[in-house]
């Protein structure tokens, strides 16, 4: 499987809207570095079995598709019903185009619900041929669990977020971890053995709705996995700090970054 970072930014991305003359605002980001600019979190999968599985679609989506050379997949995984993770949806329309018919959406009922509400067009029943809008249709998950994606067996668990929760997403032994503050042992028990985990970790204070620093490797304490890559990085989180402090195991993202399992 491959897995490619399509955005590790948090919901404002990096750099944020504002700053001096409107260039935007990077907190403690070095602009100079490449890889301090982040879009909105994503991540895209290619199965071993050709079938390529996107997880979220934030807002960046098309320019992150667009970046990576990404021009077909059937299933999209979503977290949670934030728009810094659905307002890409319409963009899909493209992949549409290219694979001749709709696209299956996964996910808990509750957030599958939230996103038919705000894009309820797009999940009205094609009649065919031709694409005028985005064509997907929702696929209901357990919150718990396992189920079949793609052709494959993947584990879904609950996150805390905040005031809402979130899924996290794995297979095999990787395991995606987005808008994640609070794991319970349900969570920590769908994770025990993971070996690749990204994870969000927005910034080096505790936060009230995203994983910080050393949440994070409280959380590498318990579940000891051999590599930890952090996502959803916010303007506190530069690129060269984290080289410089990070223990082994754990790493920043970049968008755009790819790896093989």
């Amino acid at each position: 499987m491959k897995v490619t970072i399509l955005g590790c930014g948090g919901s404002a991305g990096v750099p944020m809207l504002g700053g001096e003359e409107g260039h935007g605002i990077w907190g403690n980001c070095d602009p100079s570095e490449p890889r301090n600019r982040r879009s909105r979190a994503s991540i895209f999968l290619e199965m071993p079995n050709g079938e390529n599985i996107l997880v979220d679609t934030g807002p960046d989506i098309r320019a992150q598709l667009l970046a990576n050379g990404i021009t077909q997949f059937r299933s999209i995984f979503y977290t949670h019903a934030h728009a810094d993770h659905i307002a890409g949806l319409d963009e899909v329309r493209g992949i549409n185009r290219i694979i001749k018919g709709p696209i299956t959406a996964y996910g808990c009922p509750d957030v599958l619900a939230e996103i038919q509400t705000r894009f309820d067009y797009v999940f009205k029943p094609w009649t065919g041929p031709s694409f005028f809008r985005a064509i997907v249709e929702a696929s209901p998950l357990p919150q718990v669990g396992q189920f079949e994606m793609a052709g494959y067996t993947f584990t879904i668990f609950q996150q805390g977020h905040g005031r809402i929760m979130s899924s996290g997403l794995r297979y095999g032994n990787f395991a995606y971890s987005t808008d994640a503050v609070e794991l319970d042992d349900t969570a920590l028990n769908a994770l025990s053995g993971v070996e690749t985990w990204i994870v969000d970790c927005f910034q080096r204070a505790p936060h009230c709705a995203h994983a910080w620093l050393d949440r994070v490797l409280e959380w590498k304490q318990r579940l000891q996995p051999k590599r930890i890559i952090l996502t959803h990085m916010g303007t506190d989180m530069d690129w060269q700090w984290m080289i410089d402090h990070l223990p082994e195991g754990v790493e920043p993202a970049w968008d755009g970054m790819t790896f093989t399992l």
